[in-house]
């Protein structure tokens, strides 16, 4: 009788499992079809329009003519400047709350505000860089307040995927290394980073392709509607593809003419996301690599 019920209990068990993984595999598809759908409505009506002239000439004739090199070279530009901002703070703070702070209130806290920052709208960040680094600092609408402030964007992320990469280098990796004689830092340095350094460059570069498709923060603290000429300083305004795109999709005068430049837009906007996410896989596998060797 026990044996029976059992059995009977195994088998509902074993139907209600394949039912979740069938769901589960259902929801992977529709996402994965949804996406898919989305990428080649976008490639099959933006790859018309590419070509070396699109890629780099400036735009001209009210926009309607031209390419988007200016807006290109500024999302570089303004993406550089948030990597150097973001990074080498993000990496800091997350060495020091993993490795030098002691875990207690404070450190949750912390924790607790980095995670609810990374949920903030992007546009209360473009009204507090436009406050801030516009105003206070009188940087002015330019390439170095943007850059600042989507670095305020991706820092949350930043720090958040160094701790957790820092996390998981194995406790008596540390506990052998200070019985050898070795400080903290000697420690963190040539011990935990090393083998760290695949997760931290992941979320950095995944944190960094949010921050090139982000079009609010840009918007407030520098993008220009139209500019021709490239950005001379830091201090410069600058086209950015995001903000491009959002002209030529929802404000232009002609919106049926510049369509295809739209679309154009956007899959060059798509593929350098893709990229950089490509380059967060292949880094991190690089690293994983080499680590495992020197182990």
């Amino acid at each position: 009788m026990k044996k029976d019920k059992a059995k009977k209990n195994g088998s509902e068990f074993i139907g209600f499992e394949k039912l979740g993984y069938w769901i589960l595999r259902f929801a992977l598809l529709l996402v994965l079809f949804v996406l898919g759908f989305i990428i080649y409505d976008i490639f099959t009506k933006g790859i018309g329009v590419i070509n070396w002239e699109f890629l780099t000439a400036a735009p001209r004739v009210g926009m309607t003519e031209g390419g988007i090199f200016p807006a290109l070279v500024g999302t570089l530009y303004v993406t550089l400047i948030t990597v150097a901002f973001a990074v080498p703070l993000g990496v800091a703070a997350a060495i020091y709350l993993n490795e030098y702070a002691i875990q207690g209130r404070f450190t949750r806290l912390v924790r607790l505000s980095l995670r609810n920052l990374a949920g903030v709208p992007s546009i209360v960040f473009g009204l507090f860089g436009m406050a801030v680094f516009v105003k206070l600092f009188g940087f002015g609408p330019s390439l170095i307040a943007a850059g600042l402030t989507l670095g305020l964007l991706t820092l949350p992320v930043t720090v958040t995927a160094a701790e957790e990469a820092l996390i998981t280098v194995p406790r008596s990796f540390r506990a052998g290394s200070f019985a050898l004689g070795a400080t903290r830092w000697q420690v963190v340095r040539t011990v935990v980073l090393p083998r760290a350094i695949p997760g931290i460059l992941t979320g950095t570069i995944l944190g960094l392709a949010r921050a090139a498709g982000e079009t609010a923060p840009i918007l407030a603290t520098g993008a220009a509607f139209f500019l021709p000429a490239l950005p001379d300083s830091i201090k410069s305004q600058f086209m950015a593809l995001p903000y491009h795109l959002f002209i030529m999709s929802t404000q232009h005068h002609a919106l049926a003419v510049v369509r295809p430049i739209a679309y154009g837009t956007a899959l060059v906007l798509v593929s350098l996301v893709c990229l950089l996410n490509l380059a967060a896989v292949l880094l991190r596998r690089r690293y994983r690599n080499k680590v495992a060797k020197g182990l």
